[in-house]
């Protein structure tokens, strides 16, 4: 009998209520079939049925071995292990979520995975009550950037968090640290900033409101180039920009009615490389608006964000952190990390930008960074 019949049988059988013959028919079928996952699964479901839980998950096993990452396959192995008291069912179930299809799934497997979620959620939570019971000495000992990178570690490895890494478009310079945000002890120069807040603020208002400013979508450039990333921005007016200096050129329409922004640019370490650098602008996103995923072009110079005008509910993620924009309160961060926003209220928010360089460079390595990107000619601030 050939596999197609047999399968047949087995449907007759399972019809019948004669689950004993039909888990001999699927075997059959199975080993004459063996990459046939859903074979595999099939027969182990009947085994369960059958009341065979620990048959039922060697054959879910021999499912997995040729879709590792099928999630009905996962769903039943953490299920059945469950079921077993096993002590690994935990963490069967954290990777059949992790696995999870995206869209709606059947009705069916809802219970199954609001009872994972409580057992796996339960599981992590044990687990991080043991590991900060045991380094609550060390974290009692740390300042508050020691802190933040030892919760962060945690997260990791309960993988509620994940490593994200610089992954410039264009210009990946070697060995420099990778942080999404950067802490504000290696640039002293974002006190003096924030208190600027109301000046530039005010600056903000006279160039929006002056009647030759020049106003721009953030992103523009030729709709044939391959940068998937940005499309649905690209020339879009819902993100804007005004700049006050753009890839090293002054903006003198806009900068004119900021003086003392860009005076206050004086102090910053910016690049200043033909054709890109230095930058600063205010960026306006529109009300429901979100920027997608993406990352820069450059390692070599890092992002600093200056809310300014911040509707309720603005957030920005770098990487696996998400924080929301607050007036006044400055950061640094690296844009060839993935990172996204969202304006999810009813009004314009803006957020005034400028780069600096890593601080990681030395002023021989900023040379040579300054001296390939203007042979190159190609932007090196991203878009």
């Amino acid at each position: 009998m050939n596999v197609d019949a047999l399968i047949g049988e087995a449907e007759r059988a399972i019809g019948a209520g004669k689950l004993q013959a039909a888990a001999g028919l699927l075997e059959r079928a199975a080993a004459e079939r063996s990459d046939d996952s859903t074979l595999w699964l099939r027969l182990a479901g009947i085994q369960r049925g059958m009341g065979r839980p620990r048959v039922a998950l060697g054959t879910v096993h021999r499912a997995l071995a040729v879709s590792p990452r099928d999630f009905a396959a996962l769903l039943m192995r953490a299920s059945l292990l469950d079921r077993l008291g096993d002590p690994e069912a935990p963490e069967a179930w954290g990777n059949a979520l992790a696995n999870k299809p995206e869209g709606a799934l059947p009705p069916q497997l809802a219970s199954a995975i609001a009872h994972g979620e409580q057992r796996h959620s339960e599981w992590l939570a044990s687990r991080e009550a043991v590991m900060k019971e045991r380094m609550a000495e060390s974290e009692a000992h740390a300042d508050e950037e020691e802190r933040r990178r030892i919760a962060r570690f945690r997260d990791n490895v309960l993988r509620r968090t994940r490593p994200f890494h610089s992954s410039p478009t264009h210009f990946h310079f070697p060995e420099l640290a990778e942080r999404e945000f950067h802490p504000r002890g290696l640039f002293p120069w974002l006190r003096e900033l924030e208190e600027a807040t109301e000046t530039i603020a005010a600056e903000l208002h006279a160039v929006m409101h002056a009647e030759r400013a020049e106003l721009v979508p953030y992103i523009q450039y030729d709709e044939h180039l391959p940068l998937d990333q940005w499309r649905p921005l690209n020339k879009n007016p819902d993100w804007t920009a005004i700049h006050l200096w753009r890839n090293g050129e002054r903006i003198e329409a806009n900068a004119r009615h900021c003086p003392a922004t860009m005076a206050l640019m004086e102090s910053i370490p910016q690049p200043r490389i033909s054709g890109a650098g230095p930058n600063a602008m205010f960026s306006l996103l529109a009300p429901k608006t979100s920027i997608p995923p993406h990352v820069g072009v450059n390692n070599t110079r890092l992002v600093c964000h200056l809310p300014i005008v911040v509707p309720e509910g603005c957030w920005f993620r770098v990487g696996a952190e998400t924080r929301y924009w607050k007036r006044g309160e400055a950061f640094v961060f690296d844009d060839t990390i993935e990172h996204e926003a969202l304006n999810p209220s009813d009004e314009l928010r803006v957020v005034f930008i400028c780069d600096t360089w890593h601080p990681d460079l030395s002023d021989v390595e900023r040379d040579a960074v300054k001296a390939l990107l203007e042979a190159e000619g190609l932007p090196g601030s991203g878009l």
